[in-house]
């Protein structure tokens, strides 16, 4: 569904990513995995052509994508949670929700059936300004609104991080159903090797830049996690 090819990434003269070959089929969760400032968060960033300069070729459903804008990006089908999740602390719940409907294809501006039934708090308080939210309940905001474009493959980066655990496993249940129940493709940026060995079916390693390791989930050995993601 998604192809990376020889991807090279760049902020200005600074070269972050180098050689990225990445594969992700339909229907499945693939784990990036890495400690801090290896450039996972760049790596999500250069799928959908936000604030990146890219050398290389990305492709999704067979279409070269790699010059293409951001919004029409997200019109082919990618939708995006961001670290931090930027959501708008004065708009409702609604209102935030609605911003991802730009992303659609058809224009509509509609709260999804999907994301009532996913989020069922948010559902009842679509009134209630974003800022007034806990942490958790923001993370399930940011996760809504990215579904109100109807995406076909979700990149999530760090969606538990700075949650508390009673929310932690909620988020991480959505995520699961989301890909099980509704078949949504997810690229997930993730520091959590249990929830990534659990959830995923394939996993990416970066280290320095660059894939140290990647494969089948059962392939996530502790040795590998010991050799590149322990501090």
């Amino acid at each position: 569904m998604l192809e990376l090819s020889q991807v090279d990434a760049y902020y200005g003269a600074s070269h972050v990513l180098r050689e990225i070959d990445l594969s992700v089929h339909s229907g499945e969760i693939v784990s990036i995995l890495g400690r801090n400032g290896v450039g996972k968060t760049t790596l999500l960033k250069s799928i959908l052509g936000l604030e990146v300069r890219t050398r290389g070729t990305i492709t999704l459903d067979g279409k070269d994508i790699t010059t293409r804008p951001t919004y029409l990006r997200a019109r082919d089908g990618i939708g995006y949670v961001p670290q931090g999740r930027e959501l708008i602390p004065d708009f409702s719940i609604r209102d935030n929700i609605l911003m991802g409907c730009y992303g659609r294809t058809d224009r509509r501006r509609l709260v999804p059936d999907l994301v009532r039934d996913l989020f069922p708090y948010l559902r009842d308080n679509l009134g209630r300004r974003a800022g007034l939210l806990s942490g958790g309940q923001q993370q399930q905001l940011a996760i809504a609104r990215a579904l109100a474009s109807e995406p076909r493959i979700l990149l999530l980066d760090e969606p538990t991080e700075g949650i508390q655990p009673n929310i932690v496993e909620q988020i991480e249940d959505t995520i699961q159903r989301l890909n099980k129940e509704v078949g949504l493709t997810i690229v997930l940026v993730e520091q959590n090797v249990k929830f990534a060995r659990a959830a995923s079916q394939h996993f990416c390693i970066i280290e320095k830049g660059e894939i140290a390791a990647s494969g089948t989930i059962d392939a996530l050995t502790d040795e590998i996690v010991r050799r590149h993601m322990t501090v």
